[in-house]
This record gives C-alpha cells, sequence and structure tokens, in this order.
C-alpha cells in the first residue's frame, strides 16, 4: 500500500512536512566545498597520470593511447576520491540528518567524527566508492579526450568553448550510464 502513493510529488511533500522546506539543500554547501577540490584534483592528477603513463615502454606508443587515457582517468578519479573523501563522508552525515540535529556545520562534524571515531572514521566506506568512481572517471576522461580529439581534426576551426562543452556534456552522459557517479 505504501508503495502505490510513491510518487515525487508525494515524497516531495512528505519531505517539507516532516523536515522542513529547507530540507531539499541539506548537505549542499558541503556539496559544494567538496566540488572544487574534486574537480581541481582529478584534471590535474589525470594530466600527471598521463605524463607518468607516457613514459612507460610500449604506452608511449600513439596505439596505446586508449589504454593511457583510461588508466590515467580511472587513476585520476581514485586519487580525487580518495583525497576529498572525508568531505563525502560529513555530507552524508548531515544530509541524513531529520529532525534531531547531531552535527551543527561541515567542522564540527568533522571534529565529532575524528573524536568519536578517531581519523578512520572519515574514511568509512572509501572501498566501496573508489569501486565505482575509478571505472566512472576512467570512463568520462576518455570519451571527452576521445571526442574532443576527432572533432578538432575533423573541424579545427570550431569554437574550442562549443567542443569542450559537447565532449564534456557527452563523456557524463557516457560515464554515468550504468553506475551512480559520486
Amino acid at each position: 500500500a505504501a508503495l502505490r502513493k510513491c510518487s515525487i510529488w508525494h515524497e516531495a511533500s512528505r519531505i517539507v512536512r516532516e523536515e522542513g522546506f529547507g530540507a531539499f539543500w541539506k548537505g549542499n554547501l558541503v556539496t559544494i566545498v567538496h566540488r572544487l577540490p574534486y574537480s581541481a584534483m582529478s584534471f590535474y592528477s589525470y594530466e600527471r597520470y598521463k605524463k607518468l603513463l607516457g613514459m612507460v615502454p610500449g604506452l608511449d606508443d600513439p596505439n596505446y593511447v586508449s589504454v593511457v587515457r583510461l588508466l590515467g582517468g580511472g587513476l585520476a578519479g581514485v586519487t580525487a576520491a580518495s583525497v576529498t573523501y572525508p568531505l563525502d563522508v560529513v555530507r552524508t552525515r548531515l544530509a541524513t540528518q531529520k529532525t534531531t540535529r547531531y552535527y551543527k556545520g561541515i567542522f564540527h562534524t568533522l571534529s565529532t567524527i575524528c573524536r568519536e571515531e578517531s581519523g578512520r572514521g572519515l574514511y568509512k566506506g572509501l572501498g566501496a566508492t573508489l569501486l565505482g568512481v575509478g571505472p566512472g572517471i576512467a570512463i568520462s576522461f576518455y570519451v571527452y579526450e576521445s571526442l574532443r580529439s576527432h572533432w578538432q581534426m575533423e573541424r579545427p576551426n570550431d569554437s574550442n568553448a562549443v567542443v569542450s562543452l559537447f565532449s564534456g556534456s557527452l563523456s557524463g552522459i557516457a560515464a554515468s550510464t550504468g553506475y551512480i557517479s559520486s
């Protein structure tokens, strides 16, 4: 009976009724704080891993550009997720609070977890996250680089902004198809 009533409107009204309209943005600040270093670390480490992998004998062959893109992307995703994972834990803890607020904000959540669970508490669940992030980011970077380079070879006079936006959009779709990204 409960499943028959399930709809997005029913659930949205339940959330407003039980937790207030602000509940839709619970954990949003920490999400924003997380995305900046996560994205920066992803792109930076991807470029570094590509250079590093290009120095491996055999992988410097142009026939292995796909392997370098996939491995570099996967390693970049694992690196970025590992570095920023404590913010994922904080976001989850803040967002899952209902009416009783145990955590009062980002810094309170971080200090409480460290005090009560030690620093290891900030990395609970990291292994499972890395299983999804590595392949997803690998696909994202592979598709992005492949589309962008192909487009620029075929249409070199097109705007770089258009090429990047289009390639980035399709790579995001390709990466999120079949798994849930972080």
